[in-house]
């Protein structure tokens, strides 16, 4: 469980004022001491995140966040992070002072959560397994749990008012007697959305007792022993498919297919060297990345490829952000520094001017730029990756991933997206 990816847990924010008992209430759903709890306010800073397992729901992360109510130019800092949080989870427990009823602070972000996925695209509200903002619990952007807390020191609290007035269920419950806790948990369950995860990697495209060809090479950036995550996702999902797993480097495949009794149903290679592998591989056997793969599993597949398809109508000097969800230091050749600007570059036939982002952090002023060109997002979830892809079109600007980039580059992304195709999934 604790190995489990955070990009690949079902992400639940725990909101409320300060003071609100949101901290008490993660310590007591975990059943440990791992969140700060003091009686002042604002002693919560920073997103902190738990993992923990919810059957039948499995891993998940809780995302103790800062009061919605905080103050001051710290205080707006610090919920200013609150809200970003809100652009990658899954799921919300908004939790009340049974002591201190609700409020503005309470309706605002019912309301925030409320319309979030309605200015998003399809993909999203798909995910969200949402409904309206009804006794459901749910709603219509981000499904949401209302909890209120410290009911033991107020056992009449006007509850079922507070519930016709946020227009959902309200569980009541006390961190500190535990009462109540089971209770909020079951709610977890019935309120998660229910295909978060997105589509498997490789299911739709393989079959029990295919061969698949996987080519790795060395990444310098990868740790010493290890593959990269997307490879090492790719290999377990395969296997869990009951395929059978080649992993070569690049100057092994046309040799290792050679060798093969039967062709290969698939080989999938890093995206950095889409080119050499291509000429390798016989037309009749199907080619994608990993990256690709990821483009379908984490965002919006058709989207990314349209814009790698308006590639062709940039002109020198155009404004091109490049984009990635991890921190990773550059080393080398790096693909989203050096690989990739160049190859647009020379794609152009004229200087780009080039911005970049990386980790949590992405621009507001997307309207400035001709193209959005972002990692495959191994290490986001699929709905902040949805929400990324959605922000950029609804500021007119298409968006592709390296992965689909590469293969349009190389003219070979219309035989990278054949796989897909023929499985008639996008």
């Amino acid at each position: 469980m604790q190995k489990t990816p955070r990009s690949n847990r079902l992400q639940i924010a725990i909101l409320g004022r300060r003071n609100a008992g949101k901290s008490s209430l993660i310590n007591a759903l975990t059943n440990q001491d791992i969140a700060l709890v003091s009686h002042v306010p604002g002693t919560t800073a920073d997103p902190v995140y738990k993992a923990m397992e919810i059957p039948p729901i499995g891993p998940v992360t809780l995302i103790d966040t800062a009061g919605i109510d905080d103050i001051g130019e710290l205080g707006l800092l610090r919920a200013g992070k609150t809200w970003r949080v809100l652009e990658k989870v899954d799921l919300a427990v908004l939790v009340i002072d049974a002591s201190s009823g609700i409020g503005a602070p309470e309706r605002s972000v019912m309301e925030r959560l409320c319309e979030m996925d309605t200015r998003d695209n399809s993909a999203i509200r798909d995910a969200s397994n949402a409904g309206n903002c009804g006794k459901s619990g749910k709603t219509g952007g981000v499904p949401v749990v209302v909890v209120a807390n410290k009911i033991d020191l107020a056992p009449f609290a006007p509850v079922r008012e507070w519930e016709d007035t946020l227009g959902t269920e309200i569980t009541k419950v006390s961190s500190v007697t535990g009462d109540g806790i089971e209770a909020v948990k079951e709610r977890i369950i019935a309120c998660a959305p229910t295909d978060w995860e997105g589509p498997s990697l490789t299911g739709e495209l393989v079959s029990p007792g295919d061969i698949v060809i996987l080519v790795t090479p060395l990444d310098i950036e990868a740790p010493k022993g290890r593959l990269i995550l997307p490879q090492a996702q790719t290999i377990r999902d395969l296997l869990d498919n009951n395929a059978r797993v080649m992993v070569v480097k690049e100057d092994a495949v046309g040799k290792s297919i050679e060798e093969l009794k039967a062709l290969p149903s698939l080989v999938i290679t890093d995206s950095q060297v889409f080119g050499a592998v291509s000429k390798q591989v016989p037309s009749d056997v199907r080619l994608t990345s990993f990256s690709i793969i990821f483009a379908r599993h984490k965002g919006d597949l058709a989207t990314l490829a349209e814009g790698a398809r308006h590639v062709s109508n940039l002109k020198p000097g155009a404004k091109v952000l490049i984009a990635e969800a991890c921190t990773h230091h550059p080393v080398g050749d790096d693909i989203g520094r050096v690989k990739i600007p160049g190859w647009l570059e020379k794609h152009v036939g004229g200087h780009l001017n080039f911005s970049w982002t990386s980790g949590t952090g992405f621009p507001s002023d997307l309207e400035d730029f001709d193209l959005v060109v972002h990692c495959g997002g191994c290490m986001v979830t699929r709905r902040e990756m949805l929400r990324r892809i959605a922000r950029v079109r609804q500021a007119g600007v298409p968006i592709v991933n390296y992965g689909v980039l590469i293969a349009y580059l190389h003219g070979i992304m219309e035989r990278a997206l054949e796989a897909f195709e023929e499985a008639g999934i996008s």
